[in-house]
This record gives structure tokens, C-alpha cells and sequence, in this order.
């Protein structure tokens, strides 16, 4: 009970609706869906007037197309709305600064993950809050209660705070960015002293880990469940982790930039798609709502008054499904996400670099349109960097700048490696067109 009221406290500190908030969607997970639609349709009609009254840039596309707020009535209706990208942001950034943003509490953020395509963007505070709260609701389809003790494997995207907050949370983190011999060996040590409740990391980190201990023979506390998230897990991947740490994988799915987000319950036949913070549509190539199938997953924020998003692709695949699951809650299901892996690299001192310590240190570069890093050898790592459309002699200067700091964080990996970085035209995709933004040459 004391970890409980800690955790709590620490959340209300922050904003005095989590406890709230959580009792509510706890409560909400059992309503049947045309009862969470309709509470999600008219939340959409309340974001999509602030946007049409307070966005410059919605203001403008809904003059063009000669439609009014009133149009649109519920998630059918969005499809008479065009596909928002990273690129008409960044190309109509001023216009994306609501009339009121000196009103709206937010944080500054920053996209990258697996996409090498960073975006800068402003999320409203409660939209914040709310995310964590959801989370913690789907962690509680495996189990989890508020408070009880955790270990996170995971880099900087899934960073939980101080070490302050480490306490209140009761959480124990340790880096997925430094996964050597020695590393790992610590790391189990922490566990089977610690013997937390759950284990939650990058679904590549954690399977990673696993088999290292499997491969090492070496034995670890077993939690009540473990929480994937951030990567594909592929069927391979979650039965080695099972295996283990003799537990079920639970997968997560969720992006703060669109505020969607889906959890996997005990009946492990899909991710059931949260409601409450956003819309989640699964398109096919013309755009159109697919009730089955896979398809483009678009997202449209609907408390983020900071910067809203209306049909912004997520650049995933997504595989929708129309079936009730049988564990009783509404939502519907996400059979599964056609997300972007990211590999890992090694150093030539033996150590394991998980892909997102790049994209964590890659992101804030100013003048980036694309980045992708490549290890050609042990001792080689090729980034290439494609500036954005407006590229001169000064922006290449600006580039370089940034880039100094940025090759003495990559040496504190590893002194033996060699970085270079190369300025290019374009990434290449993949033959289906997926793009990859950490390629291990090595591995082929």
C-alpha cells in the first residue's frame, strides 16, 4: 500500500487528475465499443473545432476543401480530410502554432525512432499524463498494479525521470544502449536481487537478453509478466523471452506524436486499441478506412491543443481486425504492427549498441531531413544524412557544427570505432519500400 500511495502521489504531484483519470479508463475497458465510440466521436468534434478555430493550418485546408467543423460528425468523416506528414509539417511549421499556445501547458519534443525522419512537436501536458495512464491500464492486463516494482530495459525513449522518479515509480532501469559480456552479467545480478514484478523493454533488447542468458546458461528471477514495446516482436522473439523468464509477453504499441496506443491482453490475440487519447485509422492506398486488413496507420490526437494531429501517418503498417476479443473489453484489435526493427551494433571491444542510441542522438540535429547509420565493419560506422530541400553551403556548415559533439558521444561508446559521416541526396528503401534506419553489414 505505501508503493501505491508513493506512486500515486508522485502523479499527482504532476497533475491532480491521474488518480482520476486512471479509475476511469480502468472502468472503461469494459464498455462495449459503440459506447466508447460515441465518447471518442465527441471528443474528435471538440478537437477538430479548436483546431478549425485555433490552428492556422487547419483554418486554411478547411476553406480549401469548402468544409466546415460540423462536417465532421465522427471517425467516418475524417476521411473527407487529407493525410498529414512529417513533411507538410516541417513545410508549414509556423501554421501549426495554435492562436492560444501561450495559454497551453506542454512539453517540446522530438520524434525519430525507426523512421530516421526526426520532427520536432509540441505535446499538451495532460495529453502527457493521460499516455502514461493508459499505459499503466494496459499494463494491467498483464498483471501490473500501480506501484509494483519493475525493471526497465530500454534507452532514452523510454526514459522514466530521475532517479527520483525511479523511486516514486518504483522502477529500476538499466541501459539497452551498453549490453556487453559484462554488462549483461550486472544486469542479471540486478534482477535476481531485485526480483521485480515485471520486466519491460524494446522488444529486440529484452529477446537479446534473453537469449544471452539462455546461451550462458544462467538462471533469473522470474516475473509475473514481461512488456514489449517500441519494435516488432516476431513469434521467434516472444517464445525465447517466454522461455527464460518463464512468463507470457505482453506487447505494446503506442506513438506520443497522434497520442495512439494498444495493448495486448491475456487472450494474446491482438492489441486492443485505446480510444480515449486519439483515433486510430488503418487506411488502405486511397485512404479509406479498412475494418480488415492491413494498411497504413494514420493518427489523430484528440487532447493535444498543444499541436493537434489529424490524420498524421505514423509511417507503420498496421493488420486491423474485426472479430470481439474474448477476454470481454471493447476495443478493437490490432492483430499486429508492421513496425520498423532496429539492429544492433557492435563495437570492436565486444559491447552491444542498440539502434536507438542513435536516433536519440541523431534527432536534434537542425537541417536533417533523414539520417541512416550503418555498420560496414567491426571498426566502421557510416552515417549518411540527407539535408533538407532548402540545402546551401551555409546549412552544411550548420550540419558540420552539430555534428562535432555528436562524434565525441559515439567515441564514448567506442574509441575504436571510425565514424564517417556522408552528406547524400537520398536513402534508398527497401525493395518494399520500408526504410531501414540501422543496417548491420556485418550480419549478411
Amino acid at each position: 500500500m505505501f508503493r501505491k500511495g508513493l506512486f500515486i502521489f508522485a502523479h499527482q504531484i504532476g497533475d491532480p487528475r491521474f488518480n482520476s483519470t486512471y479509475k476511469k479508463l480502468v472502468k472503461n475497458q469494459w464498455k462495449s465499443y459503440p459506447e466508447l465510440k460515441a465518447d471518442q466521436d465527441s471528443q474528435l468534434r471538440t478537437m477538430i473545432e479548436y483546431a478549425y478555430t485555433n490552428v492556422p493550418y487547419y483554418h486554411r485546408v478547411f476553406r480549401e476543401l469548402n468544409i466546415k467543423p460540423d462536417d465532421i460528425k465522427g471517425i467516418s468523416d475524417l476521411e473527407r480530410l487529407p493525410i498529414l506528414t512529417k513533411e507538410i509539417i516541417k513545410q508549414n511549421w509556423d501554421e501549426f502554432i495554435p492562436l492560444n499556445i501561450n495559454k497551453t501547458r506542454y512539453y517540446s519534443q522530438a520524434t525519430g525512432g525507426s523512421t530516421g525522419t526526426p520532427l520536432k512537436y509540441r505535446l499538451d501536458k495532460f495529453d502527457r499524463f493521460l499516455g502514461g495512464a493508459l499505459m499503466y491500464r494496459g499494463w494491467g492486463y498483464g498483471g501490473y498494479k500501480l506501484g509494483d516494482k519493475m525493471v526497465f530495459l530500454a534507452g532514452l525513449s523510454l526514459n522514466v525521470g530521475t532517479k527520483a522518479h525511479e523511486i516514486s515509480r518504483n522502477i529500476k532501469k538499466l541501459s539497452s544502449y551498453d549490453m556487453g559480456e559484462e554488462d549483461m552479467r550486472s544486469y542479471v545480478k540486478i534482477i535476481n536481487l531485485l526480483n521485480p514484478r515485471f520486466i519491460r523493454g524494446q522488444a529486440y533488447s529484452i529477446y537479446f537478453f534473453s537469449k544471452w542468458i539462455k546461451d550462458n546458461d544462467l538462471s533469473i528471477q522470474n516475473p509475473l509478466s514481461v512488456f514489449t514495446t517500441a519494435e516488432m516482436l516476431y513469434p521467434h522473439m516472444r517464445e525465447m523471452i517466454e522461455d527464460v523468464f518463464n512468463c507470457k509477453v505482453y506487447d505494446g504499441y503506442g506513438l506520443n506524436d497522434g497520442g495512439i496506443s494498444a495493448y495486448e491482453c491475456p487472450e494474446h490475440s491482438g492489441l486492443h486499441i485505446d480510444t480515449e487519447r486519439s483515433v486510430m485509422e488503418v487506411v488502405n492506398q486511397d485512404g479509406h478506412q479498412m475494418n480488415d486488413g492491413e494498411g497504413q496507420i494514420l493518427a489523430t490526437s484528440l487532447h493535444n491543443y498543444a499541436m493537434p494531429f489529424i490524420r498524421y501517418d505514423t509511417g507503420d503498417l498496421g493488420h486491423i481486425i474485426s472479430e470481439n476479443c474474448n477476454c470481454g473489453r471493447g476495443y478493437r484489435l490490432l492483430k499486429r504492427v508492421t513496425g520498423r526493427q532496429l539492429e544492433m551494433l557492435m563495437t570492436p571491444e565486444g559491447k552491444y549498441i542498440h539502434g536507438f542510441f542513435f536516433n536519440h542522438i541523431l534527432k536534434e540535429i537542425n537541417g536533417v531531413k533523414e539520417f541512416q547509420v550503418l555498420q560496414k565493419t567491426l571498426n566502421k560506422i557510416v552515417i549518411k544524412i540527407v539535408p533538407e530541400d532548402d540545402f546551401d553551403d551555409k546549412l552544411l556548415d550548420q550540419i558540420n557544427k552539430q555534428l562535432v559533439p555528436i562524434r565525441e558521444l559515439i567515441g564514448r561508446k567506442s574509441e575504436a570505432w571510425e565514424v564517417e559521416f556522408k552528406i547524400v541526396e537520398k536513402i534508398e528503401r527497401t525493395r518494399g519500400g520500408k526504410f531501414r534506419y540501422v543496417i548491420n553489414e556485418m550480419k549478411k
